[in-house]
């Protein structure tokens, strides 16, 4: 699940939403707003048993799959589409 809002200036803070567990391990949101780095933004445990991780995004056109640690690739329903290189999310 992705939840977004907008902040002063032209901001928009993003949060990436994974169930705890599924998939099992750690997970990281990878994308065009980092370079396709793994562990940069690793979803965090919160207390209502969901995974999660915050952004701060400009405008733009970015593309994104979640990683599993065990090379698990995923996208994510919730996105704006589903192109050819993974979930995609316009700001």
């Amino acid at each position: 699940m992705i939840k977004r809002s907008k902040l002063f200036g032209n901001k928009t803070r993003v949060t990436f939403c994974l169930p705890k567990g599924a998939p099992a391990g750690t997970v990281s949101v990878v994308g065009t707003f980092n370079g396709w780095e793994p562990g940069l933004h690793e979803l965090k445990d919160r207390r209502d048993g969901t995974r999660t991780v915050t952004l701060r995004l400009d405008p733009g056109h970015y593309q994104f799959r979640y990683l599993a640690s065990d090379g698990v690739w995923m996208d994510d329903e919730h996105a704006d589409g589903v192109g050819p290189h993974g979930s995609e999310l316009l700001l």
